[in-house]
């Protein structure tokens, strides 16, 4: 398995993978391309197996010193395997050394997995609510 990243909108071939994964983890959702390139500070860290996107994981600035951990998802063919846990240590080490000292993510209480993921990964519980669509939000947080 490879990990990498790339600051800014992807090369067309990454961000293709990125979208038919994204089709495949999220139910079908589809993950625009105008969305990526409205992200300030984008940054896509990538998990490839034998040219295979495995997983990703995106995030952006949210304000000055505090980067947002948007999005991501690894294929169930990989799952278990530890993908997640490397594409956020990934992430951490260039937000950290980008100069950002918080990283913050929303989580949903039905993707378990992913909770205990943040929470083995440092980070805190910092606030709950309800969205305009009426789903429960966790706001987690990690100073870095």
């Amino acid at each position: 398995m490879n990990y990498t990243y790339i600051k800014g909108v992807p090369n067309e071939e990454l961000v293709k993978g990125m979208q038919d994964l994204h089709k495949h983890i999220f139910e079908g959702a589809e993950l625009e391309v105008s969305e990526l390139k409205e992200k300030p500070q984008l940054l896509c860290c990538v998990a490839i197996d034998n040219a295979r996107l495995a997983g990703f994981k995106l995030g952006y600035e949210i304000e000055e010193g505090k980067f947002y951990s948007w999005l991501g998802g690894v294929h169930t063919d990989f799952r278990g395997q530890g993908v997640a846990s490397h594409l956020m240590e990934l992430q951490h080490k260039v937000v950290q050394e980008s100069g950002y000292k918080k990283i913050r993510t929303i989580g949903r209480n039905h993707r378990r997995a992913m909770l205990i993921l943040n929470l083995k990964h440092g980070f805190n519980v910092i606030e709950t609510f309800i969205s305009k669509k009426g789903t429960h939000k966790i706001i987690l947080e990690k100073d870095l």
